[in-house]
Parts: C-alpha cells; sequence; structure tokens
C-alpha cells in the first residue's frame, strides 16, 4: 500500500473520511505556500495537493486562476514547486503534485517522475491527461512507486470509468460537478451517484472534489465517500487576507473546521 493508500486506511479505521487540501506553489510567495500548506497539515489535512501554476488552468475556476497568475507573475519554476514538495514531505504528510500535462512532458517525464520521487512526493493528479495518452507517465509513476491519479466526471460512462478507475493508484478522483473549480453553495446532485458508480469498477478509495467550502459540505460528502478534496476554499482564504499571518490563520482554521466535518458525518 503506498503512503496515500495508507492515509486513506487511517481515516477509514478512524470511520471518517480522508481530508484532502489544495493549494497551489509560489502562493502568495513559495515560503508562504510552503507555511500555509504545512498549516492545513497540522490542523487536519490526511493529504495535500500542490498544484503547479500554468499558464492555461482550463479547469480551474477564477479564485485559483487569479492564485496562478500572481505564482506565475512571481516567477514560480517547476524547481520551486518540488522544493515545495519537498518541504512539505518531511512534515509526514502525503504530497501529490496537481497538474495539467504540458509542463510536465515539457521538463520530460521520466525526468520529472524522478525528481517527483526524489523530493519525497507520492504521485500526480493530472486533469487533462487521459488514460489513453498517458503511457509514458504510467510506466514512469509504476518505476518511482508514484501514485497516478485520474479525474472521473459525472458524464462519464460505466466504460469509460472503468478504464480511467484502472490506471489510478492511491485513490480515485470523482469530480462533484462539471465545469471549473470553485466554490458551491451545494454539492452537485450527482455526486453521491457517481461515488456508487466508480466503486463498482474499483476498490481504491474514491475522493469527490470541485466546489466544497464548508464543514457541513464536508460532512455530507464524508458520509458517502472515502476523501472530501478542498480547494478554492482555502485560496480564497489567502486572497482574502490582509497580511502573512492573517493568511496562515485563516487556512489553518477553515482546515480545522474542515477536519472536525469529515469526522462528524450526516447520519
Amino acid at each position: 500500500m503506498t503512503r496515500v493508500g495508507e492515509a486513506f486506511a487511517r481515516a477509514k479505521a478512524e470511520n471518517r473520511a480522508a481530508l484532502v487540501g489544495y493549494l497551489p506553489a509560489g502562493f502568495p510567495t513559495t515560503g508562504d505556500a510552503i507555511a500555509a500548506a504545512a498549516a492545513m497539515a497540522r490542523s487536519g489535512a490526511d493529504i495535500l495537493e500542490i498544484g503547479l501554476p500554468y499558464s492555461d488552468p482550463l479547469i480551474d475556476g477564477p479564485v485559483i486562476q487569479e492564485a496562478v497568475h500572481r505564482a506565475l507573475e512571481g516567477g514560480v519554476r517547476v524547481t520551486d514547486v518540488l522544493g515545495c514538495v519537498e518541504a512539505l514531505a518531511a512534515t509526514g504528510v502525503p504530497v501529490l503534485v496537481m497538474t495539467y500535462w504540458n509542463p510536465v512532458d515539457h521538463y520530460g517525464v521520466r525526468a520529472f517522475a524522478a525528481d517527483l520521487a526524489a523530493a519525497g512526493g507520492c504521485g500526480m493528479i493530472t486533469p487533462d491527461l487521459p488514460p489513453e495518452e498517458a503511457g509514458s507517465w504510467l510506466e514512469a509513476a509504476a518505476e518511482h512507486a508514484l501514485d497516478p491519479v485520474f479525474l472521473v466526471a459525472p458524464s462519464s460512462s460505466d466504460e469509460r470509468i472503468k478504464l480511467i478507475t484502472s490506471a489510478c493508484g492511491g485513490f480515485v478522483y470523482a469530480a462533484s460537478v462539471m465545469g471549473t473549480t470553485g466554490a458551491r453553495a451545494a454539492v452537485g446532485g450527482a455526486a453521491r451517484g457517481l461515488v456508487a458508480r466508480i466503486r463498482q469498477h474499483t476498490e481504491l478509495p474514491v475522493a469527490l472534489g470541485l466546489g466544497v467550502s464548508t464543514a457541513a459540505q464536508a460532512a455530507e460528502i464524508a458520509e458517502f465517500a472515502d476523501g472530501v478534496i478542498v480547494g478554492s476554499a482555502f485560496v480564497q482564504r489567502l486572497l482574502d487576507a490582509k497580511d502573512g499571518q492573517a493568511g496562515l490563520d485563516a487556512v489553518a482554521g477553515l482546515a480545522a473546521e474542515l477536519a472536525a466535518g469529515v469526522r462528524r458525518p450526516v447520519s
């Protein structure tokens, strides 16, 4: 079992869902991003996703787009992302990179996998990479014991779900809604059914993301999914903060609220 799998297994043993928190590297600065993600982990995040900033973030909503734009304006590089992973892996929390495929392809797939593993990373989430085109990444991931995580959408057919889940490692990322990332007032109505459909094809944990922002939503999802993924809500806290310390406090506070949420699933 991989370190990501172990994190889900620990959560299951505690009769709860795992909390997966996302922040992009380099925002507000590289050091601030590391400090904020570490605060998330201390406050209850079981797994961390570190975003690799990219100039054309197709599935990201305005909140993450703004943060990524600022990170790129600040000069963040792939090496900074790997440094962020290394610093956070030292805390003992499993760390994955969330990235579009172009930067990895440009860096070199085998080189990126090797450097990610050397930094202590556990795997990679690739929202725009279909499994049919992921041969080089799947080979490199297997070579370096990294988890390849792919997304399943509500529109995915059962045949498609079977294909995607067969390529996944660590967990399956279920998108609660069609469209871009961003906090929403309610969990997508198809979310529960999507998780059930995915479980018909895999024994991997299923984590649900896109739109989660409150402890109540986390509790609702924890009733039927193995993990709750939160990104935009954390980024918004940093965007709204008046200074670095206020941002850290806001991120830590939200992580604690969400961690409490996944521990009290709706009955």
